[in-house]
């Protein structure tokens, strides 16, 4: 059955009681109308159209109809017209190649005497033109925003924003005639214009000059706006015009960022705004919140700033969730701009962690944490420890780091930093990283005064909870270094001071290694614990041997690391003229500021990633060709101590010549000498805390166990500087390094200097070598070179032996006004270079 209308066809569509009758039914449908499309009857193209339109809504196949909308929009009918550029904007995109034949109809229509014809045109371009059109009809727009016709103008506008998204190089083309759309009185052409200005802006900060010029047009149509009105069909809400409001504060936002004379100009009148906008009204909130943005964004005055922030906490007072959100993440970008008005809102913000929307309490709780300074220290911690208590999982890992950092910046004493930290191993005792506790143990270390206090407290918190890893670890090792205090003093915290034995602390360790919450790091912590404490005090016979037992039952534990340890204990118990002096209390590691990066991407206590997988990403495979940025001292110096602090050194503690290299200042050493550096003497004292199950007094070991001497390895050495480029005012020298330890290995530093009278600058220098090779660069030391100074660049090739170390060298610099780019081919260095016979 053939339909011969639209209404006709959805009667039919509707009427199918399964979707295949509907399947089938659009399909005899579609049939029939290719067949109609060879007869050349313009009234039954309108109706195959209309239907074929529809069946495009409902998902089915139409393209076959993109010619016949081109055929109706050549139709004198507007009614045609319309139809067929509805088509258009339906059946095809930019990326249609049918699109070059609809750029014609477009341009005769947009010289159309009937406003609604161009009307038309103006659409359909606004919506499917590709670059190549915008290019053809741009003229055509330029011209139309000149035109009289307030209904044309506004549309014409809209086609520049597409045309200037589209070919950013026309972007200039529209600059003049668009001022002209700020002063219009019609609401539709001032709206589009100040839409098109303010893209042009953004796109180009060149034009921002120009419109800066119209600052007090916008300030006079805004004041209108605000005070006197518009036409009450624009009125929503009681308020005048607010998309109007919002997009001329937008456009006030970008001219006004940067210049002190424009933000001058719009000071009272965004002061008016914020104080005159009903916020009662969610419309009236979004002009305020625009304002706000605004506001902060020029250089407005500081008690105008000061009113901003204040509006955004009256929106933290807003019953609706999305406005308090919105004002706390506004006030997370804004709070180091002024912290103290930021502070006056404090409590309220503090009221958001009890939100029952997870999305706020996030926000507040970043916020907080920005809040948090000397003064306010003691309440905000608090009032996050209490959050804490009943957080979400996912909250537990950012705030525990969070109010340990903040603790250890702005801590009033030594005690309340110690019992920050010990409320939160108590809290959240699994989701503690790694650098958090190694401070923590850094502190009390370094607080001789409160390791008594400490331990008492670890003691009592360790009996009444076993379950919190980061608890249970620093409790064994702060007993395991100072319960000989503890066993002295007794329970510090106790109203009458209650005795501690030995054979009470080693209950407590015992049930601790026996946990269901133990795990290897946690065995591992024991026994060096009870080996450390059966030499602290001189321990009862059977305290001794009941230590020993416990070692000797996990001599064959599967767990490589527990049974190592328990053999190694056990035997060194044994010997008693060295195990005084091996198990003595570790010395104070170095303090250092808690190493605090991005809380979501590190890891807790006992997490499978391991550091050395950070220092990896860090690192990268490779390392970039070039870099914009050279590394000073302090970086390297930094990344070595890293890669130190990972490998279980210390990269401060120098060992005596007699010791012989670690494996793991061996491994730093390697890794650093990826960029020709050497590393420090080897470490002598291991980290407290480590994951990765190191012997917690072997650093001990080594200084009292001096041993022969291991012969040092042949140094690298330097070769004559070869020099690969001497050409306008600049010379570039390599000189090769090579170690006989590593065949294949070549690390060479290029040496840049100028020849001439004149610095050359900007310099970029780049390499690259046969497959059969690698290479790795860092930046330069300086990308300027001065008269009389050389600057350095250091390079690393590997190549297989005996085989011919060859760059191709790309340098492109500036010298005495000139831009200078060359390439040369470099193979000036022997063959044995790199170990070949």
């Amino acid at each position: 059955m053939v339909y011969h209308n639209l209404k006709a066809l959805i009667k039919g569509i509707r009427a199918c009681k399964t979707i295949a009758d509907e399947r089938d039914l659009i399909k005899k449908e579609s049939a029939a109308i290719r067949t109609s499309f060879k007869e050349e009857d313009s009234f039954t193209r309108h109706n195959n159209i209309a239907k074929l339109l529809y069946i495009h809504m409902l998902g089915y196949p139409a393209h076959f109809g993109q010619i016949e909308c081109l055929k109706l929009v050549a139709s004198p009918r507007f009614s045609d017209k319309r139809l067929g550029y509805l088509g258009i904007m339906l059946l095809l995109d930019e990326n249609q190649e049918v699109l070059t034949l609809v750029t014609n109809s477009l341009k005769n229509d947009m010289n159309h005497s009937n406003m609604y014809a161009v009307g038309l045109a103006l659409c359909t371009f606004a919506n499917i033109s590709s670059e190549e059109m915008s290019r053809d009809l741009c003229d055509e727009i330029e011209k139309l925003l000149g035109t009289s016709n307030t209904y044309i103008r506004k549309k014409a506008a809209l086609c520049a924003l597409r045309i200037v998204r589209k070919v950013p190089d026309l972007l200039e083309r529209f600059i003049s005639p668009s001022k002209s759309l700020l002063s219009d009185r019609n609401h539709g052409v001032l709206l589009s214009g100040i839409t098109l200005i303010s893209e042009m802006c953004q796109l180009d900060e060149s034009c921002l000059e120009e419109y800066r010029k119209a600052v007090p047009i916008l300030v006079r149509q805004m004041k209108g706006l605000a005070t006197t009105g518009s036409s009450p069909e624009h009125d929503v809400s009681g308020i005048t015009d607010p998309f109007l409001q919002i997009k001329t504060l937008r456009l006030l936002r970008f001219l006004g960022k940067g210049d002190a004379k424009a933000s001058e100009t719009m000071n009272d009148i965004l002061a008016q705004v914020a104080t005159n906008t009903d916020s009662t009204k969610n419309v009236g909130n979004s002009i305020l919140y625009e304002t706000v943005l605004t506001v902060l964004e020029i250089d407005a005055d500081s008690g105008l700033r000061v009113m901003a922030i204040n509006i955004l906490g009256k929106f933290l007072g807003n019953r609706d969730n999305n406005i308090r959100y919105v004002a706390l993440n506004t006030l997370n970008k804004v709070v180091s701009m002024d912290t103290n008005a930021v502070q006056r809102h404090r409590n309220i913000i503090l009221d958001c962690l009890r939100d029952g929307d997870i999305s706020i309490r996030r926000r507040a709780l970043e916020l907080s944490y920005a809040l948090i300074n000397e003064s306010n220290v003691r309440v905000l911690t608090r009032e996050l420890l209490a959050f804490l208590e009943v957080a979400d999982n996912e909250f537990k890992l950012g705030m525990t780091t969070q109010i340990c950092l903040a603790a250890e910046r702005f801590a009033p004493t030594k005690r309340w930093h110690i019992d920050t930290f010990l409320r939160v191993l108590k809290l959240a005792g699994n989701y503690v990283r790694e650098e958090t506790l190694a401070a923590f143990v850094r502190l009390v270390s370094h607080t001789p005064e409160l390791q008594a206090y400490t331990t008492s407290r670890l003691y009592s918190a360790l009996r009444s909870d076993v379950s919190q890893e980061s608890l249970t670890l620093a409790a064994v090792w702060i007993i395991g270094e100072f319960g000989d205090m503890l066993i002295q003093t007794g329970l510090v915290e106790e109203e009458e001071a209650k005795p501690v034995s030995d054979s009470d602390l080693v209950d407590l360790l015992e049930s601790a290694l026996h946990s269901p919450y133990s795990n290897t790091l946690i065995r591992q912590f024991v026994l060096t614990s009870l080996t450390k404490l059966s030499t602290r005090q001189p321990a009862t016979a059977p305290q001794r041997d009941r230590v020993l037992a416990i070692l000797e039952s996990y001599s064959t534990s599967p767990e490589l690391e527990i049974q190592q340890r328990s053999v190694e204990f056990a035997n060194l118990y044994a010997q008693v003229e060295i195990r005084a002096a091996v198990l003595e209390q570790m010395p104070m590691p170095e303090l250092k500021a808690t190493v605090m990066g991005t809380v979501s991407e590190n890891r807790a206590v006992g997490s499978t990633r391991t550091d050395t997988d950070t220092i990896f990403d860090m690192i990268g495979d490779e390392v970039p060709a070039s870099g914009p940025a050279p590394p000073s001292n302090a970086t390297v110096q930094n990344t070595q101590a890293l890669l130190m602090d990972i490998f279980g050194g210390d990269s401060q503690t120098a060992a005596s010549p007699s010791s012989p290299q670690p494996s793991a200042q061996r491994s730093v050493q390697d890794i650093m000498g990826l960029y020709g550096n050497n590393a420090a003497a080897s470490p002598t004292i291991a980290s407290p805390i480590g994951s990765g199950g190191a012997s917690l007094f072997s650093g001990l070991a080594i200084q009292t166990q001096p041993t022969t001497p291991a012969p040092a390895p042949p140094a690298r050495q330097p070769a004559p500087g070869y020099v690969a480029y001497d050409n306008n005012e600049l010379r570039v020298a390599l000189t090769p390094q090579t170690s006989p330890t590593k065949p294949g290995l070549v690390n060479i530093i290029a040496r840049f200097q100028v020849t001439g009278s004149e610095s050359a600058s900007n310099i970029n220098f780049q390499a690259a070598v046969p497959r059969t090779q690698q290479l790795q660069m860092l930046p330069m030391s300086n990308q300027t070179v001065a008269p009389g100074v050389t600057e350095t660049q250091q390079l690393r090739v590997a190549a297989p032996p005996g085989s011919q170390v060859r760059l191709r060298i790309r340098i492109s610099f500036t010298i005495a006004g000139r831009n200078v780019q060359d390439q040369v081919d470099f193979s000036g260095f022997p063959a044995t270079l790199t170990g070949g016979a």
